[in-house]
């Protein structure tokens, strides 16, 4: 073979192995990402309430209208609060 044909073969699979090796440890490399982002969320812990509401017990509700301010700008959303008595 002469060097003007062989240069160019082996450049070609050069690039086939390194690019099929590329392709080979991404998903890996995603999968472990994954993993460890679910791994590292925080815990919550949640505790019963002490008191019970009784029997007759309502519940009531007060809402509003309140401005947030976002990004895309200013914006108005529903807020409510509720509790019982």
């Amino acid at each position: 073979m002469t060097r003007a044909i062989a240069f160019p073969l082996i450049a070609l699979t050069a690039a086939l192995v390194v690019g099929s090796s590329a392709r080979a440890e991404t998903p890996a490399a995603v999968s472990t990402h994954e993993l460890s982002a679910q791994t590292s969320r925080p815990r919550i812990t949640i505790y019963p309430r002490q008191v019970y509401p009784g029997r007759n017990a309502k519940r009531q509700c007060r809402s509003w209208l309140a401005q947030e301010y976002r990004v895309s700008g200013t914006v108005i959303v529903p807020k409510t609060r509720c509790w019982w008595e």
